[in-house]
């Protein structure tokens, strides 16, 4: 079990152990002092948004079994790129990542505002 919070100052949800994710690989998003990129958003990758990514630099696809609908402990600067970046890419709203909020660290709020997340949550608050 994780030690960090979520978005809503609750325990950090688990986000995925198939593949296993999290900057230490535990399967939480959690955010250590050593983690520059802040790896904090729980996201559901897809195809369009690992194609934006490839293209910013970061290929993502190279990791074993990463596919389109593969949850992902993502950096908050990446998914926030793609968030933006939506008004002007052909896939539009495809490229951003759906966010898991209870599986998101609270430090993704450093570079993200809690409503954008929102906008494209799988879960919510309660």
């Amino acid at each position: 079990m994780s030690k960090s919070l979520n978005l809503f100052k609750q325990p950090l949800a688990m986000h995925s152990t198939s593949p296993m994710t999290g900057y230490l690989r535990t399967g939480y998003c959690e955010v250590p002092a050593s983690d520059m990129g802040n790896h904090a958003v729980a996201a559901e990758v897809t195809d369009e948004f690992l194609e934006f990514s490839a293209r910013q630099g970061n290929d993502l696809r190279p990791i074993p079994g990463m596919k389109s609908g593969c949850k992902w402990c993502l950096c908050a600067s990446r998914w926030l790129e793609a968030f933006e970046a939506r008004g002007s890419e052909p896939a539009g709203d495809k490229i951003v990542p759906k966010v898991f909020l209870k599986a998101t660290n609270e430090k993704a709020l450093k570079k993200i505002v809690l409503e954008d997340l929102k906008k494209f949550a799988v879960d919510t608050e309660g």
